[in-house]
């Protein structure tokens, strides 16, 4: 995410000695991405955050495919995922190709008794139940319902949650995710016609310094294995750090709907990029305001992606007997619309209420075992009269 961010305490220049109380050297990180290339942060730690002590163990975490090729369209029904106590154990791949994973998870627990890094990908957190706070190394943000929380890769983090009723809609993307391009100018700065702001990014504000040493499991994902790494010092050992490259967060509440005389394409529901999918928005908005227009969906052919739909609340105008937390899979090159009688019901209609999060792949999904679980093997036939 473009915006400069400063934090905490930070040396006058980079690269340069900045010492602490005792006239000892505080140890500076370079947190980047796409090498020296991307977006990064300049963080200075208590401690070297190098210090590692022991690789415990390794747990290979890697999906275990049901339909690897496949037209049919399928629904899953979201909230038959299990609540389970540990955070990483609930988080259960429905789909993966080789650019992500679509996850769904119910944690009960707070995540204490280990911190976690995703080593892979950026992970896109959508909070459909829950309340709580992201603890990371770069500072802590508090989340509720409708929230994005952006991870970038490589961030070390712990989730605090309120209650033990928590579902999570999970992206992990291995291609960085950013802000749609269209949506910038040249000076990375959101466009007056963007569906959204800097004002409505919520940054870190908080920043946990624990001047602890001692042993520190992280969990660290990495190639689809998961290994116990024990550190020598606390995680969450920075003083301050400024750059580019944090975890932030979005509310879905704060997109701010694109309409039009009639029907718009799914295009202006956009609300994060990669070079390997999209995520849309789809919130409460007016209709279209043409006198003869049709506000359902018109007909289409997926030819070039697969599309997701997870179903968050309200009506889906467009769909029959879907529910909140399920999730819907149209494949690439298959034509699907409006379910029967959609179209009829949506004439005269003035706004919708319906929420939802899109996500456009360009390479094809595989469905996991897990994902088979909680599917609906009929829903292609929905469509028949």
């Amino acid at each position: 995410m473009p915006i400069y961010h400063k934090l905490g305490d930070i040396p006058h220049k980079r690269h340069t000695q900045f010492r602490k109380p005792d006239g000892s050297l505080y140890s500076e990180q370079l947190f980047g991405t796409i090498g020296f290339d991307g977006m990064y942060s300049n963080s200075y730690h208590l401690y070297r955050p190098t210090m590692v002590k022991e690789i415990a163990s390794e747990l290979d975490m890697a999906p275990k495919i049901a339909k690897a090729n496949h037209i049919q369209s399928f629904k899953f029904k979201g909230f038959e995922i299990k609540p389970e106590a540990d955070y990483l154990q609930s988080r259960k791949t429905v789909l993966a190709n080789s650019d992500c994973r679509i996850i769904l998870a119910a944690p009960t627990d707070s995540l204490e008794d280990y911190f976690y890094k995703n080593a892979d990908a950026d992970e896109l957190i959508f909070i459909h139940k829950g309340s709580g706070t992201l603890r990371t190394h770069l500072g802590n943000i508090d989340f509720k319902y409708g929230d994005y929380l952006v991870v970038p890769r490589g961030m070390i983090y712990k989730m605090k949650f309120n209650t033990d009723d928590n579902r999570l809609f999970i992206v992990e993307s291995y291609r960085p995710i950013y802000t749609p391009k269209r949506y910038r100018n040249w000076f990375g700065q959101l466009l007056e016609h963007a569906p959204y702001c800097e004002r409505d990014i919520r940054k870190p504000s908080i920043l946990e310094t624990h001047d602890e040493k001692g042993e520190f499991t992280i969990k660290i994902k990495k190639q689809d294995t998961l290994f116990d790494v024990v550190y020598a010092s606390h995680p969450f050992d920075v003083v301050g750090y400024d750059g580019y490259n944090y975890p932030y967060a979005l509310s879905i509440h704060d997109f701010e709907p694109i309409t039009g005389r009639i029907h718009q394409p799914p295009p202006v529901h956009q609300t994060f990029e990669t070079d390997a999918f999209v995520v849309c928005s789809f919130v409460p908005r007016l209709y279209d305001y043409h006198p003869k227009s049709i506000p359902a969906p018109y007909n289409h052919s997926n030819i070039d992606s697969d599309e997701v739909l997870y179903y968050v609340d309200g009506d889906f105008m467009s769909r029959n007997d879907i529910e909140p937390g399920q999730i819907s899979l149209h494949p690439a090159g298959i034509p699907h619309g409006p379910h029967p009688g959609s179209t009829e019901r949506s004439i005269g209609k003035s706004k919708t209420e319906e929420l939802a999060v899109m996500v456009d792949t360009f390479k094809p999904l595989k469905i996991t075992e897990e994902g088979m679980e909680i599917a609906d093997g009929t829903y292609y036939q929905s469509w028949l009269e």
